[in-house]
């Protein structure tokens, strides 16, 4: 008998993918998702050193694939907000082998370390900085969306949301406010961008390299933390939320959306 043809596990097979934050945590976990899926990855992020080290651990993960699927690095610092744009335009100049090929999807889970100041401390320089990466730059980069993109229903754009967005926590106005904005921002570019589709995942706790710095009885306190406000029992893995955002590339019907994957911490 015939194999089937594989309609499903093959939509993003020869697609482009640009993944900011691609290094590390949910970023590197999408990148190779993505692979898994036969596309072909450009990964971004601020440190070159990071980035070498990211193609050696595909490239030994998946020889096969990456002997056919290409993997394109590029520095790009999403926190100098001075040079943003012009960033960006090399970044997406590399990504596209100077505007010779679009586009199919972007996925952002760039990230600095939360602002959580007490209230006392809060200015609009420590405003303006806590909104730059997870906000700022993505309202920067539809522009280039637009340019760079291929004009599609089957064509994304993917931002990073977080709980705490529907959530709040006391300590947490700043790190709420950010994920609301961020959800904002998707539901007017799912217009503004249209057909390109744009969408948010926003994960709740998820143990990544994020909590590298925490003393190792500290951390494990606060996964326990994690644990006992979801109903699951257990704390996010980023392997998991990659899921998340390959669905939102491979569902052409869904824009202006936001996938929750938190573990159930919204009933509790």
């Amino acid at each position: 008998m015939a194999s089937p043809s594989l309609k499903y596990t093959n939509k993003l097979a020869g697609q482009r993918v640009l993944i900011l934050g691609g290094t590390s945590g949910l970023g590197f976990c999408v990148a190779e998702a993505a692979i898994e899926h036969g596309a072909n990855v450009v990964i971004s992020s601020s440190n070159q050193s990071k980035l070498d080290k990211t193609v050696a651990r595909l490239k030994e993960a998946y020889p096969t694939q990456t002997e056919k699927q290409t993997i394109t690095t590029h520095v790009c610092d999403l926190s100098d907000s001075a040079n943003l744009d012009a960033n960006f335009e090399a970044l997406f100049q590399v990504a596209t082998v100077g505007g010779t090929v679009k586009l199919n999807h972007i996925v952002t889970t760039a990230g600095d370390a939360l602002s959580l100041p007490p209230l006392s401390d809060v200015t609009s320089e420590v405003v303006q900085k806590s909104m730059h990466v997870r906000f700022v730059a993505p309202a920067v980069m539809a522009k280039y969306v637009e340019k760079y993109v291929e004009k599609s229903p089957a064509s994304s754009f993917t931002m990073t949301g977080g709980v705490r967005g529907r959530k709040p926590a006391p300590g947490w106005s700043l790190a709420t406010s950010v994920s609301v904005a961020v959800e904002g921002l998707a539901r007017g570019l799912a217009l503004d961008l249209k057909p390109i589709r744009v969408n948010v995942v926003s994960p709740g706790a998820v143990h990544t390299e994020l909590f590298g710095w925490l003393p190792q009885e500290q951390l494990n306190g606060m996964l326990e933390m994690f644990k006992t406000s979801s109903t699951t029992g257990t704390v996010g893995r980023p392997e998991d939320l990659a899921e998340s955002y390959i669905y939102l590339m491979k569902d052409q019907f869904i824009t202006g959306s936001v996938i929750e994957s938190n573990g159930g911490t919204l009933l509790v």
